[in-house]
């Protein structure tokens, strides 16, 4: 039976990198001042982080969409493989608006995946039963093919809702997803990494009242500079790692030599990043 040993650190928890980005890359690119590049720079770069970077993470999140054979390829069979198993509806430069399953992803998994992920855009509207739904076939879906899921909530206002505060929909999020018993979830950082060590604890623990089981933190909207300590926060009141993209590489798209700037810049960023779990991190076996 596969447990989470298989994309965790020896100490029991996560140093993850994702590199799932699909034309929200593409748009990276673009406002790097690169213009909107064909699929195989997409391609390219992916392959060059999970090169770069991959060695040195607990697990790599890739997609099928670009390239993901290529990427299998560079991550070491020491590293755990995470396949991205959401059908996306974003419009072209602007956020992801909702996700589905995507079938195709499900059918004849490689070998070497370990765990699946699902991205579900989390909302107060009439949808809401229908996303939780969602989330328990994904789980399912997982749990039939003996392979982990990685769930991701990520919260949005609904149309129309004035009262919406971020952190307190991520903890609704949290009470109602995290039930569903994912074998690891992944949760915005609380205040979106700002406030001061002792509130960002005071907001992380807050999070962590509202988890069942184990839980990481994700980079997005998060300030780069910032997301180590907002790591430490969150793992010093029971989270057991992260699964980041942008916090490590977002600097490098589009330049000219994005191996050396991956050497020079992300792989300490993960390496410093990986010291931090195994410091302050829960285990994922004391979830």
């Amino acid at each position: 039976m596969t447990t989470l040993d298989a994309i965790a650190r020896p100490s029991g928890t996560f140093a993850m990198v994702a590199m799932d980005q699909r034309e929200s890359l593409r748009h990276m690119f673009d406002t790097a001042g690169r213009g909107r590049p064909v699929d195989e720079v997409l391609i390219d770069f992916k392959v060059a982080v999970a090169e770069e970077l991959a060695p040195s993470a607990s697990a790599f999140l890739a997609d099928r969409q670009f390239g993901f054979d290529r990427v299998r390829a560079a991550v070491p069979q020491t590293t755990g493989l995470i396949l991205a198993v959401d059908a996306l509806d974003q419009a072209d430069g602007r956020p992801v608006e909702d996700t589905d399953l995507d079938l195709d992803a499900l059918v004849g998994l490689p070998d070497q995946v370990d765990a699946l992920k699902l991205l579900v855009i989390w909302r107060r509207d009439d949808r809401r039963d229908d996303r939780v739904a969602l989330a328990a076939r994904f789980i399912e879906a997982a749990r039939e093919r003996g392979v982990l899921s990685v769930l991701e909530p990520v919260v949005r206002a609904a149309p129309g809702e004035t009262d919406f505060e971020l952190d307190a929909a991520i903890r609704e999020a949290a009470r109602e997803l995290s039930a569903l018993h994912p074998d690891l979830y992944k949760a915005q950082v609380p205040m979106t990494g700002a406030g001061s060590e002792a509130e960002q604890r005071a907001a992380s623990a807050a999070l962590n009242e509202c988890m069942t089981g184990p839980w990481v933190v994700l980079s997005q909207g998060v300030e780069r500079d910032r997301f180590a300590d907002a790591v430490r926060a969150a793992c010093l009141e029971g989270a057991s790692g992260f699964l980041a993209g942008r916090a490590l590489w977002s600097d490098v798209v589009g330049a000219d030599d994005v191996r050396g700037e991956l050497r020079a810049r992300s792989v300490d960023r993960l390496t410093a990043l990986a010291d931090v779990v195994d410091a302050d991190a829960r285990r994922w076996q004391d979830a």
